[in-house]
């Protein structure tokens, strides 16, 4: 009885780990955007209340079928921190 009732605690409290909100990157320094996504690789951020979007550290992070593209996202001290997103849009190509 007591295995069954320690195995029931554990699996209510695994039922219980909610998700880590996003960093929100009007609140951050540019440099601290920059060595969050440095750090992990590949981040999904808030950049304002309904909007957000996953930026990477390199082409590594992308499919591969995905370029590198340079974004910019709101920071607390500039309106425009640059970081890079992937994109399905092809550089090379020009026009349809």
């Amino acid at each position: 009885m007591k295995k069954f009732v320690l195995a029931l605690a554990v699996m209510a409290s695994a039922s219980a780990v909610q998700a880590q909100p996003r960093p929100f990157t009007p609140r951050m320094p540019c440099g601290q955007i920059q060595q969050t996504v440095f750090a992990s690789g590949a981040v999904v951020l808030s950049t304002g209340a309904n909007t957000y979007d996953r930026y990477v550290r390199d082409r590594s992070f992308c499919q591969i079928n995905e370029f590198i593209e340079a974004a910019w996202v709101p920071a607390q001290d500039t309106p425009q921190c640059p970081v890079y997103r992937c994109t399905d849009d092809d550089p090379f190509l020009f026009g349809d």
